[in-house]
């Protein structure tokens, strides 16, 4: 953070999509509010600094990050809005070649590999397969590769790391384990299938009774910022708005990425029920107490 006159410039860690691009550049700006972007990619190296130390002022970060951050009384506010959600059943794959014709069913007793136990994407993943196939979170064992983003949480114990300098993908092809969790890096492979064969109508079915698409990233901003300058709040919020009506005025990108509080509620809901049966979060957190923080700077611009 720093303020030269009437201007104020905010150190941001956000990933360049469609619908941040024009921030990013630019290209959308307010009077007396400039986000001086910083190029961290992938942007998931992000999280840990902003989680643990608040090292940006506005950051992009993993929903179940932000949420066990919250937990832990880091000083981070949530701003209502989403920056990436993805549909999530065709993540998790198998080789083909050690595991012929594995199916959902087979998971229980898996070794399945993911980055960290706390990624959003596994959480996702780990929620569906408990909720919608019946395999329980617990029956499966999970092998991770990093810590998670906050150093005060510890995995279950049902959760163990593999050896040190393997990764998931040599692991997968060499069969070492049974299937594994990737995010924007979904490998190509011909050897690589997913584990939910018909995971395109899946998806779809599970977003017509949920009412949503789940959420990977939101915006927060650290919370002394916020306290030294209010108006950037809102400032910062209304540039994210802005940004996704310049990509698509028609509002269907806000069906998939939506802003405020009320569009938010539910997915919210779900995420906090997810992260507390997977044994998230070190204590439980009520939508009402998140939400808290985007009423106290944003009001009615909220909702």
């Amino acid at each position: 953070m720093k303020a030269v006159g009437d201007l104020l410039q905010l150190d941001a860690a956000i990933k360049k999509y469609a619908h941040t691009e024009k921030i990013i550049s630019g290209d959308i700006a307010l009077p007396g509010l400039r986000l001086h972007c910083l190029d961290i990619e992938p942007i998931h190296r992000a999280f840990a600094p902003m989680a643990r130390n608040q090292a940006y002022d506005v950051s992009e970060l993993a929903i179940a990050t932000y949420l066990q951050a919250k937990a832990y009384g880091k000083p981070l506010i949530l701003l209502p809005t989403v920056l990436a959600a993805r549909l999530q059943q065709g993540c998790i794959v198998y080789n083909k070649r050690h595991r012929a014709g594995l199916r959902v069913e087979d998971l229980a007793g898996a070794r399945v590999g993911v980055r960290a136990y706390t990624q959003t994407t596994g959480m996702w993943v780990r929620a569906i397969l408990d909720d919608t196939y019946g395999v329980a979170t617990d029956s499966i064992d999970w092998i991770t590769f990093e810590n998670g983003h906050l150093e005060q949480y510890q995995d279950p114990a049902f959760v163990s790391r593999a050896p040190a300098g393997k990764e998931m993908l040599q692991m997968l092809m060499d069969g070492e384990l049974d299937a594994a969790i990737f995010g924007n890096d979904l490998p190509r492979h011909e050897d690589i299938a997913p584990v939910i064969a018909n995971h395109a109508e899946a998806d779809k079915m599970w977003q017509a009774a949920h009412g949503f698409v789940p959420v990977n990233h939101i915006a927060v901003m650290h919370r002394a910022v916020a306290e030294a300058h209010p108006d950037s709040v809102r400032g910062v919020y209304q540039l994210f708005r802005q940004a996704k009506a310049a990509v698509d005025p028609s509002g269907a990108l806000g069906r998939k990425l939506p802003d405020g509080i009320e569009a938010l509620r539910k997915p919210l809901a779900a995420t906090l029920a997810f992260c507390d049966k997977q044994l998230l979060l070190p204590r439980r957190l009520e939508v009402d107490e998140i939400f808290a923080d985007c009423l106290e700077f944003l009001g009615d611009d909220a909702r």
